[in-house]
């Protein structure tokens, strides 16, 4: 027993949680964008699962530089590991985002 009268775990119990990879997570995470949007201050990209990762529009010049209708004009590119805005030749890519966090 340990200090507060629980019997501590035993490593047996440990070993096998930790071998199966249990997880908490009742969702797949999938870091593919499904959506975007961008206001004046930052980029934002929806991802498949539903997270939400955002950067600073400063990081993107020629996207912060871009009229808001040329900001408005995407299309995902390679089933939504990223996103290009045609009008302004510019590619982001999800894992750009994510590493950046």
């Amino acid at each position: 027993m340990n200090s507060i009268g629980c019997a501590p775990w035993s490593s047996s119990t440990a070993r096998y949680f930790w071998r199966n990879g249990m997880s908490t997570l009742a969702i797949r995470l999938d870091p593919h964008a499904v959506d975007v949007t961008i206001d004046e201050a930052a980029l934002h990209f929806i991802l498949a699962d539903g997270r939400e990762i955002s950067a600073p529009l400063e990081w993107f010049p020629r996207l912060r530089d871009a009229s808001p209708e040329q900001r408005q004009h995407w299309r995902l590119i390679g089933k939504g590991i990223g996103v290009h805005w045609p009008e302004i030749d510019e590619d982001i890519a999800v894992a750009t985002l994510m590493r950046n966090q």
